[in-house]
C-alpha cells in the first residue's frame, strides 16, 4: 500500500516512520541479460546458467547495481509524493550489497524516512531502504538514497 505524502511539509512531520513495503517482484534472467547488456558486465555469475550452476550460488545471481536500480520502481510502490513539480533521484550515501540475489528470487523494498532538509525551491529526502528476498534470513540490498523534490 502505497504512503501518500501531500506536501514537503508533511513529509517533514514523518521523519522516523516507516513508508511501508511495496509489492515483490521476481528477478528474471531475462531481467539480468538485459542489464548486462546495458552495462556491459556480462560476468558469467550473471550470464551463463550452466557454470554458474555450479558456481558458488547454485545458479546465476543478478548485478548488485542491478539491485539498486529496481529502487525506483519497488519505492514508487512505498511512497508517493503529492503537491511537488517533480522529484529527482539524487543519489546515494551509503549502499551495500548484503546477499547475493540469485536468479527468480522475489524481491521488495521497505523504506524509513531518515530526513528532510529544505533548500530554496523544494527540500532534500532521505531514505533508509531495505531489499528483502522472500524467505530469506537477510537481506539483499540495503541503501540510504536521496530524492530532491522540487515545488
Amino acid at each position: 500500500m502505497v504512503t501518500r505524502v501531500s506536501g514537503l511539509d508533511e513529509f517533514a512531520a514523518m521523519v522516523g516512520e516507516s513508508l511501508g513495503y511495496s509489492e515483490y517482484h521476481r528477478v528474471t534472467q531475462e531481467q539480468i541479460n538485459l542489464f548486462a547488456a546495458a552495462t556491459g558486465d556480462h560476468q558469467w555469475i550473471h550470464e551463463d546458467v550452466e557454470r554458474a550452476a555450479a558456481g558458488p550460488f547454485g545458479g546465476t545471481i543478478a548485478h548488485g547495481y542491478l539491485t539498486l536500480s529496481l529502487l525506483p520502481v519497488l519505492l514508487a510502490e512505498v511512497v508517493r509524493v503529492d503537491g511537488v513539480a517533480m522529484g529527482v533521484n539524487y543519489g546515494t550515501n551509503k549502499v551495500r550489497f548484503v546477499s547475493p540475489v540469485p536468479v527468480d528470487s522475489e524481491v521488495r523494498a521497505g523504506a524509513t524516512l531518515a530526513s528532510v532538509e529544505p533548500f530554496e525551491g523544494g527540500a532534500q529526502v532521505v531514505l533508509d531502504v531495505v531489499v528483502e528476498m522472500r524467505d530469506a534470513p537477510k537481506p539483499a540490498c540495503v541503501a540510504q538514497v536521496i530524492y530532491r523534490y522540487y515545488v
